[in-house]
């Protein structure tokens, strides 16, 4: 099976780094913060839809704030995360099982690059879809399509694993199934499409979420579902 994982959210806990940066880029243009719950919920979605409400929707200063998060994302902001506990164990699961795995992200290339890269179990990944950092789309779709082309796999033999509703949308679209993740910054309100679509499965992170991918693997039954994993 391929296995697609959503970085921020997902595998790690990116708040701090993502939130620093936001707050970086207002002050550059001199625009007021929001509070910081609310920062939160800039984690996962593509930067310009986010700053497009902040920014009247002017394209010209929503590629300033962009460009403004990416100078001190380069610089600090990729090391601030931290590996929620027990992924790394859950990765070193799936490989065992033979599973193939891939990240796709809407942060740009250049900045999940080396965070993927640094992490202890990165090699574990045979391939990293993120936009290109000029590019104003960060479809998850269309990164799931890609993915699929380049593996040659079956849409019924792939699952997208995220804490987003991007997440799930997107592996709809492309017919693949959605395991959408509970924990970490989202909680029970990260996916939005779990509860109202077909039968949700719940899982711990680690043993549990292994099984379930398993699962899914053999269980024809459940291609039109989204599944949903909680930590214990």
């Amino acid at each position: 099976m391929l296995c697609l994982f959503d970085l921020d959210g997902t595998l790690i806990d990116s708040e701090h780094g993502i939130v620093a940066c936001v707050k970086h880029a207002l002050a550059k243009l001199d625009v007021p913060a929001p509070p910081q719950e609310e920062l939160r919920e800039w984690i996962g979605p593509p930067l310009r839809t986010s700053f497009a409400p902040l920014l009247d929707h002017d394209p010209v200063r929503i590629e300033a704030a962009v460009e403004h998060y990416h100078e001190r994302f380069h610089t600090d902001g990729w090391r601030e995360y931290d590996i929620y506990p027990g992924i790394e164990l859950l990765i070193q699961r799936l490989l065992t099982a033979g599973h193939r795995l891939a990240v796709v992200t809407s942060k740009p290339q250049r900045h999940a690059a080396p965070i993927i890269a640094h992490l202890p179990f990165g090699d574990a990944f045979l391939r990293m879809y993120g936009p290109h950092p000029n590019s104003a789309h960060s479809e998850k779709a269309s990164m799931i399509a890609a993915a699929l082309a380049d593996f040659d796999a079956d849409p019924a033999d792939t699952v997208m694993v995220g804490d987003r509703r991007y997440d799930i949308e997107g592996a709809m679209t492309n017919g693949v199934r959605g395991i959408g993740v509970l924990w970490g910054l989202r909680q029970s309100q990260g996916t939005g499409t779990g509860r109202r679509r077909g039968d949700c499965g719940s899982a711990s992170r680690t043993g549990c979420a292994a099984a379930s991918v398993n699962r899914l693997a053999h269980d024809g039954a459940c291609q039109d579902r989204c599944y949903r994993l909680s930590p214990k």
